[in-house]
């Protein structure tokens, strides 16, 4: 037996002994597994019966493709929230977990926003194509039957902001507060006045959707467990544990910034152009399922949802989301106040 085996073996067997397990049960277990293959270490076949679609209208299976792919990519993303939030895992050169960090690397903090960023980056790229990618007519007539089910649901996605900021720094515009009160504020009153709800309003009567009350009911209470695990864990505490020279590092200045309009720009106007593209039917506007109000609940400009604006100069501050929305719906829409 070669030496390197041998290492490989004592190393095995002290590993189950620290568990009080038996490595030669183990070993057994190995000889008699059988290889793992590609599609059933992913689960391909089980993947590829997920598609429901609840029309005959080819096109909706694009849809329905494209949003399961949205949350995956959402769900990468929050595995390095997670990490984040942990301040990495440390790994010795032996294979040894040695438990969370005390301290957050700021090198770590950039690498962790380079890949949320470059996972958004291929959601707004991809999106593009799906905008591109389906009958204008087919949408208009499948979507009837998704009734009430909309992305505006996606608890994933609103997860991802709590993970991001603070919570007071997603509650309306009249209910921000510059000061340190909104530090003082419950999650329960800051939920009370989320930014998201007022996309789910009746345009009519500004009454709770269907579409709302669904999710809340599903996703409230676990959405503020969630906010309150990141009260002090999300990106931007992180960023403020970090000393004042490292958090002028232009890498990571650079990757917060980039966050900040992916997710609060780039993002919802994919949607917006989606909506102008598929809903736009003048002199009115379809509504979009469920009755969300997506002409004031999507343009950034009547939002002006910023997870960090200390990173911004009042100019950027003053004109956020304006040019984006004046592409996307120059010759289509013109929304009042965009």
């Amino acid at each position: 037996m070669n030496t390197s085996l041998t290492e490989q073996l004592a190393k095995l067997r002290q590993k189950y002994e620290s568990m009080g397990q038996d490595i030669n049960a183990y070993l057994d277990g190995l000889l008699f597994s059988n290889y793992l293959t590609y599609w059933d270490y992913i689960h391909l076949d089980t993947l590829l019966t997920l598609q429901n679609p609840k029309t005959d209208y080819p096109d909706e299976e694009i849809f329905i493709i494209y949003h399961q792919i949205t949350e995956l990519y959402f769900k990468l993303a929050l595995n390095e929230f997670q990490q984040i939030a942990n301040n990495g895992k440390d790994i010795d050169t032996n294979g040894h977990d040695n438990g969370w960090n005390e301290k957050l690397e700021a090198d770590f903090l950039t690498e962790r926003l380079r890949r949320i960023n470059s996972y958004f980056a291929a959601l707004t790229k991809s999106f593009e194509i799906m905008i591109n990618g389906m009958e204008k007519d087919q949408f208009l007539r499948f979507r009837m039957a998704l009734l009430p089910a909309s992305g505006f649901q996606s608890a994933q996605y609103r997860m991802i902001e709590i993970a991001s900021t603070g919570l007071a720094r997603l509650v309306k515009k009249e209910h921000r507060k510059e000061n340190r009160e909104q530090e003082t504020r419950s999650v329960d009153e800051l939920f009370e006045h989320i930014y998201w709800k007022e996309g789910a309003t009746e345009l009519a009567t500004g009454k709770k959707t269907l579409t709302l009350k669904q999710f809340e009911a599903k996703y409230i209470e676990r959405l503020k467990v969630f906010a309150q695990v990141f009260e002090q864990k999300n990106v931007w505490h992180k960023y403020k544990s970090l000393t004042p020279e490292e958090q002028k590092a232009p890498a990571l200045v650079k990757e917060m910034r980039q966050l900040d309009i992916n997710v609060n720009v780039n993002w919802p106007l994919m949607h917006f152009k989606s909506a102008v593209r598929y809903l736009q039917n003048d002199p009115s506007d379809i509504e979009a399922t469920g009755g969300t109000n997506w002409q004031k609940y999507l343009p950034p400009r009547l939002q002006l949802r910023i997870f960090y604006p200390e990173l911004w100069s009042a100019e950027e501050l003053k004109n956020w989301g304006k040019g984006w929305v004046e592409e996307v719906t120059a010759d289509s829409i013109t929304i009042k106040g965009a």
